[in-house]
């Protein structure tokens, strides 16, 4: 179809569907239908929506209207980045603290809520959504960029719209169909370290009908670290692929659906001690439906989507070297298997009461079953352990009401919702654990969000809001048993445990002229009732999940900015070579206050532990178009800030005297990494490219203390086989892209 079709569908089927495809930041805009626009790079027969409609809120709207922060990483910065997870393209635009256990395993920290550590969905305090509904994952390192259309980042516990895990934030991951994504690509590159990396994507319209069908693989083998040696068991594969199909049924009804799989498989698990033994394979797939109609009179809006998620870790962690254990009790195998299925329901119907006026209206179902089990051999005293995670069944059901109305030709805008959740969730017999006393804890929790947003100006607004957000405690912690652990400690579990909780407030501004936009915020978040392992007996180590009162509460204050600029247009500048550009972006935050009220008195400081005081990222991006030969240079810069870390790590007792494991506190220092891009088009919609990663080639790590050099900062008799951890050196990568 010709782009004059494509804009003249588009315009009937995207006012009408929550899961519009919005994909920039930007200007305040308009209450007015989205329009499809071409992108105006050459080469690229792709289309987004005006700047600053997002859906992570549950409707399409501009961001000027949002009583929260919103960030969305948006095509343009996708399709320039050399990123293979969403982990990296997050920690590329600054999202948060990012901790990268390995390439297949991260954690996240946003506003002082964090992801648990081995990507536990149900412990997640940020919750992490595929097309609007849970990922079933809480770990984006298992997840590619490959057919993702743009990710948008809820800051903080700001929509009703969600339920548990909404703590810290939301991360909305969109993937791409065939209105947003039309005609076919290929793609592929290699560069340092054998990588090798494909993709092939292809997507249109025709008769009312869309559909998008991509795929992608990539394999690596072991990097190397700063000056050339090899960091051993940090090799890879991924492969991954989506389908997305849609029809139009009439003007104002349609239907879609996606089905897709992503994974990372065999990927090295060095972890805290360094283990060049242990590796992973993580992989995720789902199927979502959804229907979307609007009345005759544009002033009601349906929604109901259906989806089924399946996700997978499979964790190979034998320790067969580790003075921290016994000869006899060291393991050559330890296979620990856990999936997560989920089936779901959403109801979102939304009507405009009247004028300035839409009220939202939402029911949400959910069922959940996590089902594990494990294997160990090695030594005479190894025996099979239960897993790490006991079994359990979830139940969810969730009403909520949202209501905006706008005042003043819409300067002022009110906008406030409540959300009811109740839930039950059993604990399931599970194996290796003869002990458990299986049963079923019923929970429920009540949320808000409310605020407004004021135009000052044409150019100014500001906004400020308040949110509350909630964990539902996990069967292992609410459960009236105990279990064993891998090193014999007994967790007892707490049936009167409710849900974690969060508040927050925030005040924040945006300024916008033609071409670039700025948004500041100041916020506080306080995570409180927070469910804590507590230690009753050091003598077989008796612990119990308990449930901390007000004092204990972590509270984190700060200030986040997001910038966007065309220098060009904003400084009225007249390039001196016709088609030449000239953009500036960055995003970062800083963190005045993290202050752990409860923390462990033996640590010496109640700094919030695993978030930076500040990180940043900042990039320009120059080029020419409507030349011969079309190109683009960027360059991006990456902060990694202070963070504070009780480390799991094995130190040696040289340089860290005294070092009481998982008590101890140590500071990671600030670093920098730059990364750079180069394209240039040889050749109608033909692109060649090439990109340097960590070009000053630095030896650090976004979490571990003792890096892979010598002298060995690590307690190597401790270790798996190395000493201590590094991220990749310099990388190089070259390939090409052809659209048609």
């Amino acid at each position: 179809m010709n782009k004059r079709a494509v804009l003249a569908l588009a315009s009937v089927i995207l006012p009408s569907t929550v899961l519009a495809q919005g994909q920039q930041q930007g200007q305040q805009q308009p209450q007015q239908p989205p329009q499809l626009k071409p992108m105006d790079q050459p080469g690229q027969q792709q289309y987004f929506l005006p700047e600053g409609f997002i859906t992570a809120t549950g409707r399409p709207e501009p961001i000027s209207r949002l009583v929260g922060t919103v960030q969305v990483i948006h095509q343009d910065r996708i399709a320039k980045s050399t990123a293979r997870s969403v982990t990296e393209l997050l920690n590329e635009n600054a999202v948060g603290f990012m901790s990268e256990w390995t390439p297949g395993q991260t954690s996240i920290n946003i506003r002082g809520a964090s992801t648990e550590g081995q990507g536990r969905d149900f412990k997640s305090q940020v919750l992490v959504l595929l097309n609007g509904h849970r990922a079933g994952t809480a770990n984006v390192s298992k997840l590619s960029t490959a057919d993702i259309e743009r990710i948008e980042i809820v800051r903080g516990p700001s929509s009703v719209i969600y339920g548990s895990q909404n703590m810290g934030g939301v991360i909305n991951i969109i993937l791409k169909t065939g209105l947003t994504a039309p005609g076919n690509v290929v793609q592929a590159d290699a560069g340092s370290w054998n990588l090798l990396e494909a993709k092939a994507a292809s997507g249109g319209l025709y008769k009312g009908f869309d559909w998008y069908i991509g795929g992608a693989a990539s394999t690596r083998d072991n990097y190397a670290i700063s000056g050339g040696a090899p960091e051993l068991n940090t090799a890879w594969t991924r492969y991954g692929a989506t389908g997305a199909f849609g029809y139009q049924i009439d003007e104002g009804s349609r239907v879609e659906g996606t089905v897709r799989s992503d994974g990372i498989y065999n990927a090295g698990f060095r972890g805290s001690s360094a283990n060049l033994f242990a590796f992973d394979t993580r992989y995720n797939y789902s199927f979502d439906t959804s229907y979307l109609a609007k009345t005759r009179d544009g002033q009601g809006n349906f929604y109901f989507q259906a989806y089924f998620v399946t996700d997978v870790d499979d964790l190979n962690n034998p320790s067969p070297l580790s003075a921290l254990n016994a000869p006899a009790a060291r393991t050559t195998m330890d296979h620990n298997r856990r999936q997560l299925d989920i089936l779901g329901t959403r109801f979102q119907p939304r009507y405009k009461l009247f004028s300035g006026n839409e009220l939202l209206f939402g029911l949400d179902w959910e069922r959940s079953w996590l089902r594990s089990d494990r294997y160990r051999a090695g030594g005479s005293a190894v025996t099979n352990l239960s897993p790490q995670d006991n079994n359990q069944t979830d139940n969810v059901f969730a009403v909520y009401l949202e209501d905006s109305q706008s005042f003043f030709d819409d300067k002022l805008i009110v906008r406030g919702g409540v959300r009811q959740t109740w839930g039950t969730t059993a604990l399931d017999w599970t194996p290796f654990a003869p002990t458990l006393v299986t049963g079923t804890n019923p929970y429920q929790a009540t949320t808000y969000s409310a605020g407004l947003t004021y135009a000052f100006t044409d150019w100014l607004a500001g906004r400020a809001g308040a949110s509350s957000g909630f964990r539902a405690p996990t069967a292992t912690e609410i459960g009236a048993n105990f279990t064993t652990t891998p090193i014999g400690t007994t967790i007892f579990g707490s049936p009167g445990l409710g849900p974690e909780t969060s508040q927050q407030w925030e005040v924040g501004a945006t300024a916008t002229w033609k071409g670039g936009r700025f948004d500041t915020v100041v916020f506080q978040n306080t995570i409180s009732n927070r469910i804590t392992p507590f230690t009753v007996s050091s003598t077989g180590g008796r612990v119990v999940q308990i449930q901390t009162n007000s004092p204990a509460n972590l509270v984190v204050q700060g200030i986040e900015f997001q910038l966007q600029a065309d220098l060009f247009q904003s400084f009225s500048w007249r390039p001196a070579v016709e088609g030449l550009f000239w953009n500036v972006f960055g995003n970062g935050y800083y963190n005045w206050k993290m202050t752990d009220y409860g923390a462990n008195p033996l640590s010496g400081t109640d700094l919030a532990l695993r978030i930076n005081k500040y990180g940043a990222s900042i990039g320009t991006l120059f080029g020419q178009v409507g030349t011969q030969y079309p190109w683009s240079f960027q360059l991006l810069g990456i902060l990694r800030g202070p963070m504070w870390y009780n480390t799991e790590e094995s130190l040696s007792p040289v340089f860290f005297p005294g070092q009481n494991r998982t008590v101890s506190v140590y500071e990671k220092g600030a670093f920098w990494v730059w990364n750079s891009r180069f394209e240039l088009e040889v050749i109608k919609d033909l692109k060649l490219f090439a990109a340097v990663n960590n070009i000053f080639d630095v030896n650090n790590h976004p979490i571990f203390i003792a890096q892979d050099a010598m002298p060995c900062t690590a307690f190597q008799a401790n270790q798996n086989g190395a000493c201590g951890n590094s991220m990749p050196g310099r990388e190089v990568i070259a390939g090409f892209q052809f659209r048609f």
